[in-house]
């Protein structure tokens, strides 16, 4: 994450911009199994480590951002978890050596593209009301821009500016998507059609700590995961600039590659 923040420092420097870093404000507490596809990661990083978020898309393999894993040694994967400070009755801890990390072949971090990989648990998860994977988005060539629908993002990010922890418990935000043009007019170009924009409004939006988490976009019954954390603005999460999340309909040729999973 560390790099993510020094190569968009650079890079928005002209425009008087922020730095960035990938980070949930604002948001409700989740009830438990609200969001059994989400887990969280404890990465370890040399003698440091970081936090993250991540979805559930099999019951083997886990999708976040390969900002938050491309310096792994190791990951500690939460699943079934609401409260990460807590040993809650149906949440697991798997440990994941650095093998079972796969980081986009071309992620940039410099120009913060490709931010998208996978970790494969080292044997299938049970499912059950806490723990079951979001689906992905339908691969048959006709996506949604998802432009002005709801989508959920969830996590245990910071819960305000004034924070300097992680949440102990999982919260999520509410908020309708936002079209790439309007988008791109907060992030000078920044927005492709290989991300996804969430309104912040009311200070509501992912933090520090969010990033690789899911953000879905529910149909009925089912939980489509539409974008992974990727970045926002460091001057504040409470700003009202878009989060930009990985856009999961640009990589399912990528996820079904690496892993087998796809929806058809």
């Amino acid at each position: 994450m560390l790099k993510l923040f020094i190569a968009l420092t650079a890079l928005l420097a002209t425009a008087a911009a922020a730095p960035l870093e990938g980070r949930i404000t604002n948001g409700d507490v989740a009830r438990v199994g609200q969001f059994p596809y989400q887990v969280g990661l404890s990465i370890a990083i040399g003698d440091s480590g970081a936090w993250c978020g991540g979805s559930l898309i099999s019951k083997r393999w886990i999708l976040t951002a390969a900002h938050c894993t491309d310096s792994a040694d190791s990951v500690t994967v939460y699943v079934g978890a609401t409260k990460i400070k807590e040993e809650e009755p149906g949440q697991h801890r798997i440990h994941v050596e650095k093998s079972g990390i796969i980081v986009h072949e071309h992620w940039n971090p410099q120009l913060v593209v490709n931010d998208i990989s996978l970790i494969k648990l080292p044997a299938e998860l049970e499912f059950n009301d806490r723990v079951r994977a979001a689906t992905l988005p339908k691969k048959d060539g006709r996506y949604s821009t998802y432009a002005d629908e709801l989508a959920i993002a969830s996590g245990w990010g910071l819960d305000s500016d004034k924070s300097n922890a992680v949440s102990p418990v999982l919260r999520y935000v509410e908020q309708p998507i936002m079209s790439s043009e309007r988008c791109n007019k907060y992030w000078m170009g920044l927005i492709t059609d290989k991300v996804i924009c969430m309104s912040t409004k009311g200070g509501k939006s992912t933090c520090q700590g969010d990033s690789g988490g899911p953000l879905v976009h529910k149909e009925g019954d089912i939980n489509y995961l539409i974008g992974a954390t990727s970045f926002g603005l460091s001057l504040g999460c409470e700003k009202n600039f878009p989060a930009v999340f990985t856009r999961i309909t640009s990589y399912l040729d990528w996820i079904e590659d690496h892993s087998g999973v796809v929806n058809k």
